[in-house]
């Protein structure tokens, strides 16, 4: 089985990324960091805003986003998120202390106690992944550049978006830590699983793209671009409750609304199956 080049550079560029943001954003003062926060949660902010205004019809949105945020909210996809950072963190910590030899004169680290915490704490642990998972995955190019890699072997997009990938990995990891570089598994697993689907089903893949017509306010669009927008429409309404959550406005528990994603394109697949139009 060939590998997917694309998803595989994408990966090691928000790696490389991560690593480098955390570099950097260690030798920064707090108050540099704070800055840097707060210019990410604005930028996520617009960004949300952006990719919301793709819809088109807020109700399909809005049904995506409820029924994927209850399905969330049973599966507690927050909190296992949230124990993964812990398991994370807790691991890295006592690698660290294991590494580590003990100063003269100091007892050596008991590794049967609860670890030290970081200055990092699990929940922004989560909450940098979960981030950078969103910015990185959610969006037209990722499937559009996967779907191309995986029927021509043409990784061109995704490799454009592997270098603005590099850029905003670096920055968010500065100011998120860490936990950014976590995304990097996502962005394999996505783009990667994409890609090989489209292998798998070769010209067919392209079906939902160009064969199909659905009516949206009036006008026969392409029903895999309706889905598409869709589905960005409702991760940029995750978007917004990132950026909330980043400037510390409104806890939301943005990680159970995951769903969202896969159920607002869902919704415009059984409208068009039951003919009715994605908009009057």
């Amino acid at each position: 089985m060939i590998l997917p080049v694309g998803a595989l550079l994408n990966t090691v560029a928000v790696a490389i990324g991560s690593l480098l943001g955390v570099l950097i954003g260690n030798r920064l003062a707090e108050r540099f960091r704070e800055t840097a926060m707060a210019v990410i949660g604005l930028v996520v902010l617009v960004l949300g805003l952006q990719m919301s205004w793709s819809t088109h019809n807020i109700l399909v949105t809005l049904g995506g986003v409820l029924i994927g945020g209850v399905l969330g909210e049973w599966w507690r996809i927050d909190a296992a998120l949230e124990r993964f950072g812990q398991r994370v963190e807790a691991l890295v910590t006592r690698r660290t202390a294991a590494n580590s030899p003990p100063a003269a004169g100091v007892a050596p680290i008991d590794d049967t106690r609860e670890p030290t915490p970081t200055t990092q704490r699990p929940d922004s642990i989560a909450t940098a992944f979960v981030t950078a998972s969103l910015i990185f995955c959610v969006g037209p190019i990722t499937i559009l550049g996967s779907i191309q890699d995986g029927l021509r072997g043409d990784y061109q997009l995704i490799v454009i978006k592997s270098l603005l990938d590099l850029i905003t990995s670096l920055t968010l990891a500065a100011a998120l830590g860490w936990g950014v570089g976590l995304s990097a598994l996502t962005i394999f697993a996505v783009q990667g699983g994409i890609t090989l689907l489209a292998r798998v089903l070769g010209e067919n893949a392209t079906g939902l793209v160009s064969g199909r017509t659905i009516l949206a306010g009036g006008d026969a669009l392409p029903l895999g671009s309706v889905m598409l927008d869709e589905m960005t429409a409702a991760g940029g309404i995750l978007m917004l409750g990132i950026g909330l959550l980043i400037l510390d406005l409104k806890h939301i528990r943005v990680a159970n609304l995951i769903p969202a994603i896969g159920i607002a394109p869902a919704l415009v697949l059984l409208l068009y199956v039951i003919g009715v139009p994605v908009a009057p």
